[in-house]
């Protein structure tokens, strides 16, 4: 399965980099927020599932993953910030490149746990607060009801959707994406956990029944 994981995640990094879809993200803000979602929570998962357990012996600390990822997804949406990838090639680049690397360190305490963990009772809640600020981002997409990028007020014809219908897709999307990225492996994280701790608990108390029997003394 590994191979496949990694040929997968390659897969889902290629495509917004050197498929046509890399070429719609100035004309439309769907194909944009494509883009972020396939680096980000389609392609860095993959290829860190393909490379387990990693040669790397590294342990970064959960926060400072939380907090590489979660920034990396507002101050790219930052509307100047935002704009300034749309005029300028390199940091486009910059910022695809920063969405790979922000979501590598961001499913790392995930999908490479360190070695001395004892328990992984963290793991739903760091998934779970991650969907609140790209819910927040979505939200304001959604619901603002103006053109929040401007460049995409004239997307050259490129779509029938007007640029609000195109803005309002792209939160959509980043909406019920991440929350389905996120939350379906904190279920699984809490299924494993709970069957993990139920399993010791059975065995003890089959245990003492397991016990040959002693016949008492007579003399």
């Amino acid at each position: 399965m590994k191979p496949l994981f990694i040929a997968l995640g390659v897969a889902a990094l290629w495509l917004p980099v050197a498929s046509p879809l890399a070429h719609l993200d100035h004309h439309l803000l769907t194909a944009h927020m494509v883009q972020h979602l396939l680096l980000m929570v389609l392609a860095a998962p993959l290829i860190l599932l393909g490379a387990r357990p990693s040669v790397i012996r590294w342990s970064p600390h959960p926060a400072f993953c939380w907090l590489a990822g979660t920034i990396t997804v507002i101050v790219w949406h930052v509307p100047a910030v935002f704009e300034l990838t749309l005029r300028s090639h390199f940091l486009h680049e910059f910022e695809q490149a920063s969405f790979f690397i922000g979501g590598i360190l961001f499913w790392w305490p995930v999908i490479q746990p360190s070695p001395g963990t004892a328990t992984r009772w963290h793991v739903p809640l760091y998934l779970f607060l991650a969907t609140l600020p790209c819910d927040a981002l979505s939200a304001f997409l959604a619901f603002c009801g103006h053109v929040v990028y401007a460049p995409y007020l004239y997307g050259g014809g490129h779509s029938r959707l007007s640029p609000l219908e195109d803005q309002v897709l792209a939160g959509a999307l980043m909406w019920v994406s991440v929350t389905f990225a996120y939350l379906i492996p904190a279920l699984v994280v809490t299924a494993n956990l709970l069957s993990g701790e139920r399993k010791p608990a059975a065995e003890a108390r089959v245990r003492p029944d397991r016990l040959p029997c002693r016949t008492p003394d007579i003399l």
